[in-house]
């Protein structure tokens, strides 16, 4: 059974940086697709990140693009989102999901990933 696990959410200011980190549990790395997902009050859930299952290529959204970081860390068995220069609009409930599914079906409007996890809070404010 696929379990997910989200930490590192918080409270920063405009401009700073988080680390979130997504632990699972049930299947290996190997088997899935790993992305990010965001869900801001009153707004769809949309894509922010993804690192695929075989050779570790990554997609990011556009919002995103050259402020966040996906990567996978094999020693602690997570897949972890780096977020510098943070904005007001990046405040979401942010979600780890896995899927067979490659990453690049994330470029479809409204493509969601099949397993999550529960979430955790990120509120940029000054």
């Amino acid at each position: 059974q696929v379990q997910l696990v989200e930490s590192g959410g918080g409270l920063v200011q405009p401009g700073g940086s988080l680390r979130l980190s997504c632990a699972a549990s049930g299947f290996t790395w190997d088997s899935y697709a790993t992305a990010w997902f965001r869900q801001a009050p009153g707004k769809e859930r949309e894509a922010v990140s993804c690192i695929s299952r075989t050779d570790s290529s990554t997609w990011y959204g556009d919002s995103v693009k050259g402020r966040f970081t996906i990567s996978r860390n094999n020693a602690k068995n997570t897949v972890d989102l780096q977020m510098n220069s943070l904005k007001l609009e990046d405040t979401a409930v942010y979600y780890c999901s896995v899927d067979p599914t490659p990453c690049w079906y994330l470029s479809m409007p409204g493509f969601l990933y099949a397993n999550w996890g529960q979430g955790t809070q990120v509120t940029v404010s000054s």
